[in-house]
């Protein structure tokens, strides 16, 4: 057991280490305060747990990480490789934990012995890289954003997004989008989206974590999209909110379902949540994708643990169950304050019912 004086979380990624240690210093400062969480005595012990996968997620585990380290003695090493990663990586059991922002499918949870629960819920935003347009005030819809990531629009002038956009000198510059190059759950829910605001995208390219990109360079993680997009005059991309709020990226604004722009931020992700169906959603699998009301942003989602309900080591499984416990009743100023919604307090209690089904697992109830 590592002395809690020397504690640190170990966040592995491409991502800007100036970024990583903002939010971590941010974590610490904002929950030092907070009162530690009595939990059974396997989880209270102190240990080391690993996980991988979402790069969605990463911002938000990373800064629980470091909160959690000094409260519990529990440290969390997370490589932030994308969901893919994240699922391939929980099967192989080589982690602790896998992270996704796709949820997995039923028979693939049951074939492999996993529990999925959700932690958060968080935007995926457009970013650009237009010259002297400021952060959300370029107004786009679903159907022109997956044209301009399938081709079909090739300026930033056409006459399509100038429509949508009056009063706005739009550049005469070429569209050169930019998507992720690596299995990301990010990309399947940007996709999905894509996918229900235009018909061509869905039947000619469709939702997925990895897909065959009609158009576009691709860049790997969260940060490397948004990099490239800041990189590339004329560029778009889609990334977390996390990453573009702290990098301050050019964001748009979105149609929603009731017909009006909205700009991304926690007010108009929250008003997404609320609309969730928690009640008819195996596994916790909600769709939050265009919810109805005024003012939601289009693009929510949840992002997932996976557990195996099978572990290697009970102790170590209470552990991240603890963990994660923690984050429900300790982490919600911190999630706020990244732009991430948390989960409502009665789904919070169904997730930890859900925990009984991991063998040898204990955490408080």
């Amino acid at each position: 057991m590592r002395s809690s004086a020397t504690s640190r979380t170990v966040l592995r990624s491409g991502a800007c280490p100036g970024f990583r240690q903002t939010l971590f210093a941010g974590a610490a400062t904002l929950l030092a305060a907070l009162p530690t969480l009595a939990l059974g005595a396997a989880p209270a012990a102190a240990a080391d747990i690993t996980g991988a996968g979402s790069t969605f997620a990463a911002p938000i585990y990373g800064a629980w990480g470091a909160a959690a380290k000094s409260a519990t003695g529990t440290s969390l090493n997370y490589q932030a490789l994308g969901s893919g990663a994240g699922q391939n990586q929980v099967i192989a059991r080589t982690v602790d934990f896998g992270a996704s922002d796709a949820p997995m499918a039923a028979d693939k949870l049951s074939s492999n012995q996993l529990l999925q629960f959700p932690t958060v819920m968080g935007g995926v935003v457009p970013i650009v890289n237009l010259p002297g347009i400021a952060p959300n005030q370029i107004k786009l819809t679903g159907e022109v954003l997956a044209q301009l990531f399938s081709g079909e629009i090739s300026q930033w002038n056409d006459p399509k997004i100038a429509a949508l956009n009056p009063g706005v000198k739009l550049p005469d510059t070429a569209v050169a989008p930019v998507h992720r190059a690596d299995g990301s759950g990010t990309t399947f829910v940007f996709t999905s989206y894509l996918s229900k605001a235009n018909p061509d995208w869905k039947s000619k390219v469709g939702a997925a974590s990895s897909i065959s990109w009609p158009a576009g360079a691709g860049a790997k993680g969260n940060d490397g999209v948004a990099a490239t997009v800041r990189n590339t005059e004329g560029g778009i991309g889609y990334v977390e909110y996390a990453y573009a709020d702290k990098n301050h990226l050019t964001t748009t604004e979105l149609k929603d379902k009731a017909g009006a722009f909205v700009a991304p931020n926690f007010d108009s992700f929250s008003k997404a949540a609320a609309a969730a169906d928690w009640n008819n959603a195996p596994n916790f699998a909600v769709d939050l994708l265009d919810t109805a009301g005024t003012g939601a942003w289009p693009i929510v989602s949840a992002t997932f643990v996976l557990v195996p309900t099978n572990p290697k080591d009970p102790a170590r499984a209470s552990a991240v169950l603890g963990f994660f416990d923690w984050g429900f009743r300790n982490g919600a100023p911190i999630a706020q304050k990244m732009q991430y919604v948390p989960l409502p307090a009665a789904v919070q209690a169904s997730v930890r019912q859900s925990w009984s089904k991991v063998a040898g697992a204990k955490v408080a109830q």
